[in-house]
């Protein structure tokens, strides 16, 4: 039972830009193991452009860094066909261009000049030059398209400077940079130079910026460049580097809030080298923080790859089910990510249900369920555990959704008999505390309302939800599949388990009521009804016993 919420992704992290993470770490971060240069490749230029005098930036100066600027790109271009084969006829150009593209990085700390730049129509020259025959040029223009585009040269209290670097941004769009940019990419990635290496992150970083500044991008760049199989390459590079772990985030990001990125990432086999690439970590740890987060950046890619049907079923058929199973059994760090996975592969797709009833995954489901997790660092964090107990009811909420009839919904409904009906004492301690959660929010909600404070019906609703009504909302649905199974031994241990609470039946039916008459039609208007016929099937069956 999975819905595609916010929570279910992690934010961007906010990176330094002056001291980004070297792309040659394999993971460790002893001294002795990392080698400097890389990071000083990174760092040459930005300290070059700090030793140039600053002037005050008006429209005036700015005018004359585009004219020198653009004489010397000039200069360069007539020296490069006049001596095509003599470089050292064009090499004083070459560093005369490579000075002046530092110089116009000092535009970034005035980006109210920005609709200026674009007006004196230098916009085309400087990306012209992504495809120089000397790297180091489209290196330099790498950088200062980063710099240009990050977002903390914007005040984001500041409207004209928000506008600002949307136009630089669309005027990039419209003067191909996606294309250049990829393009580059795919010169830059078959080399072992540790400044080129250093131009990789630094691109994909500027790709970032730019998805931050106008969202389209991340539709825009899938559609126009082979961006996808560059990064699908990266993920199936078996040593870990930051160039790696920045391609991971790149792809999340790519692939959230975009139905149309997901489809074409399956059609291109990327759910199996998604799979293939988190396999690497079913037995082992990653060995730092910055490889921990790229695990769990392919997590967040597999689960968005999820979310089409046809993409469901291509993970059930590269055998995803069987992966996860063996990396929960595992108990290493990638455990709750693995639960989380098969949420999403379970939700609305009955297959994915039966394979995971057929190759024995309920006894890992529910040990998890009881609480039975391995515990870590990160483990023992208390929001850790509440998003995994929330994933792991969410799961077999699914589980139930998917699986009505025969010998393994027997199966499913016999894990709750078992032990004394262990499993319900569970299910109705956690009803109990989500109830008493969505009690206080809804309590803290009419106070708040008692000082002024109007909030319409849906800013209500979805508080209670993110307060814990959504898992309450799980666990009354597995509460009616329980009911409407008739099985005495399991009617009765509700109604005790419920009376012990001074609750009723109608404590629950008012929650799956809540719950009907606020599904929404995401996936479609005939899921809508179905969902609802089932739901009033359990309110009914709880009025008339």
């Amino acid at each position: 039972m999975e819905t595609a919420t916010a929570r279910s992704y992690n934010p961007k992290r906010k990176r330094d830009a002056t001291s980004p993470p070297p792309p040659y770490s394999n993971g460790e971060t002893t001294t002795e193991e990392i080698d400097l240069s890389l990071l000083d490749a990174i760092e040459k230029s930005q300290s070059l452009s700090k030793s140039q005098p600053i002037e005050t930036l008006d429209p005036k100066t700015l005018k004359k860094l585009i004219l020198s600027f653009e004489r010397k790109y000039k200069e360069n271009i007539e020296s490069r066909l006049k001596y095509p084969d003599q470089p050292e006829k064009f090499a004083d150009s070459e560093i005369d261009l490579h000075n002046e593209l530092h110089k116009l990085k000092i535009l970034s700390s005035a980006p109210e000049l920005y609709p200026d730049l674009i007006n004196l129509n230098t916009i085309p020259s400087i990306l012209s030059l992504l495809s120089h025959e000397n790297t180091d040029i489209a290196i330099d223009v790498i950088q200062l398209l980063q710099d240009l585009t990050d977002e903390d040269v914007v005040e984001m209290s500041n409207e004209n400077e928000e506008e600002s670097m949307k136009a630089l941004v669309n005027t990039l769009i419209e003067n191909n940079v996606l294309e250049l940019l990829v393009q580059n990419l795919q010169r830059l990635s078959d080399s072992d130079d540790q400044d080129e290496m250093a131009a990789v992150y630094n691109t994909l970083a500027t790709v970032e910026n730019m998805i931050e500044v106008e969202p389209k991008v991340a539709e825009m760049i899938c559609e126009k460049t082979r961006v996808l199989k560059w990064l699908l390459g990266k993920l199936k590079v078996r040593e870990f580097d930051s160039n790696k772990q920045y391609a991971a985030e790149i792809l999340s990001i790519l692939l959230q809030n975009s139905e149309a990125n997901q489809k074409k990432l399956g059609q291109m086999n990327g759910v199996d080298v998604v799979l293939q690439a988190v396999a690497m970590y079913k037995s082992k740890d990653p060995k730092s923080g910055d490889e921990e987060e790229m695990v769990e950046n392919l997590f967040d890619c597999l689960c968005c790859l999820l979310m089409p049907l046809e993409n469901k079923e291509r993970f059930v058929k590269a055998e995803g089910v069987e992966l996860m199973i063996i990396i929960i059994k595992q108990k290493k760090l990638a455990y709750g990510s693995a639960i989380r996975a098969l949420d999403f592969a379970m939700t609305n797709y009955p297959p994915a249900c039966e394979r995971f009833v057929d190759v024995l995954g309920l006894k890992t489901a529910f040990a998890a369920f009881m609480g039975k997790i391995p515990m870590s660092k990160k483990n023992k964090k208390e929001r850790y555990q509440e998003e995994l107990e929330e994933r792991v009811i969410s799961l077999i909420a699914s589980l139930f959704g998917g699986i009505l009839r025969g010998s393994r919904r027997e199966r499913l409904l016999s894990k709750f008999v078992e032990n004394e009906c262990e499993k319900i004492d569970r299910l109705m301690e956690l009803y109990i505390r989500y109830s008493d959660r969505v009690k206080e929010e809804t309590k803290r909600m009419d106070e708040l309302e008692l000082d002024d404070l109007e909030m319409d019906g849906d800013e209500r609703y979805n508080r209670k939800l993110e307060s814990g009504l959504y898992t309450l909302q799980s666990i009354a649905i597995i509460l009616g599949h329980l009911w409407c199974s008739e099985h005495p031994r399991m009617r009765a241990r509700i109604e005790l388990l419920l009376k012990q609470q001074k609750l009723t039946k109608s404590d629950v039916k008012d929650i799956l009521l809540e719950y009907h008459d606020n599904i929404g039609d995401l996936d479609g208007p005939e899921e809508k009804e179905r969902v609802q016929a089932r739901v009033l099937k359990f309110i009914s069956a709880f009025e008339l016993s």
